[in-house]
C-alpha cells in the first residue's frame, strides 16, 4: 500500500471514530455523567422532597433519615426524637446543570433556618434544619453561604443550621417516597406544601400525571 493510500485510510478511520464518538456510539466512549450527593433537612421531608423535584438538575430527590444512631430507623422511631435522625433529603444533581449554591438558595428560602427543632406545626429534634455533606469542597461551600447570610443579616435571629458530614443515609418507608405526588390533595399537602411552592414559584400541581 502506498503511503498516500494510507494517509487517507488513517484519515478515514479517524473520521469514523470521532463520528462515533460525538453520536455516542462505542462502547467506553460516552462522556462519563458526573453526578454529586448531598443531603437537606429543613422540616418535614415531604416539603423538601416536593421543591427539589421540580428544579432543573436535580436527579433525584429521596425521602430518608440521617444524622443520628440507629440502624435502620422506622418513621415511629424516628418521631420519638430517640434515634438523633433528622427527616431529610437525599438529592442527587447534576453540577453542570445547577451549582451547590443554586441548590442552597433554595434550600434556605424554602424553610426557616433560624427555627431550632422545629418548622411551622412540626415540632421536634427530628425536624432540624441540617446539611450533610459528602466531600470538603461541599462544606467549604455551605460554610461560606451561611457566612454570607449571616453577614449580610438576612435573618434578624441567628442561623441554627446544622452542618455536618454524611455517614449514613436511611431511605424512608416507601410510603413517604413522592408523596406530595401522590396526595396532592391530602390536608398537609394542601395546606403546607402547596404554599410553599407557591412561594418559591414552583408548580403545584402534581408531576406524575
Amino acid at each position: 500500500m502506498k503511503y498516500r493510500d494510507m494517509q487517507w485510510l488513517r484519515r478515514g478511520l479517524l473520521i469514523s471514530i470521532l463520528s462515533l464518538v460525538s453520536l455516542g456510539g462505542t462502547n467506553g466512549m460516552e462522556p462519563i455523567a458526573h453526578k454529586e450527593t448531598i443531603v437537606l433537612g429543613g422540616g418535614c421531608f415531604w416539603c423538601i422532597e416536593a421543591v427539589y423535584e421540580r428544579i432543573h438538575g436535580i436527579e433525584s430527590a429521596i425521602s430518608g433519615y440521617a444524622g443520628g444512631t440507629t440502624e435502620y430507623p422506622t418513621y415511629e422511631q424516628v418521631c420519638t426524637g430517640l434515634t438523633g435522625h433528622a427527616e431529610v433529603v437525599k438529592i442527587e444533581f447534576d453540577p453542570i446543570k445547577i451549582t451547590l449554591i443554586e441548590i442552597l438558595d433554595i434550600f434556605f428560602k424554602a424553610h426557616d433556618p433560624t427555627s431550632e427543632n422545629r418548622q411551622g406545626a412540626d415540632v421536634g429534634t427530628q425536624y432540624r434544619s441540617i446539611i450533610l455533606y459528602t466531600n470538603d469542597e461541599q462544606k467549604k461551600q455551605v460554610m461560606d453561604f451561611i457566612t454570607n447570610l449571616t453577614n449580610r443579616k438576612v435573618y434578624t435571629k441567628p442561623i441554627v443550621t446544622k452542618v455536618e458530614p454524611l455517614k449514613i443515609f436511611w431511605p424512608a418507608e416507601d410510603y413517604h417516597q413522592n408523596y406530595y405526588e401522590r396526595h396532592p390533595y391530602a390536608g398537609y399537602c394542601r395546606v403546607v406544601i402547596a404554599p410553599k411552592l407557591d412561594k418559591l414559584g414552583l408548580p403545584i400541581n402534581s408531576l406524575i400525571k
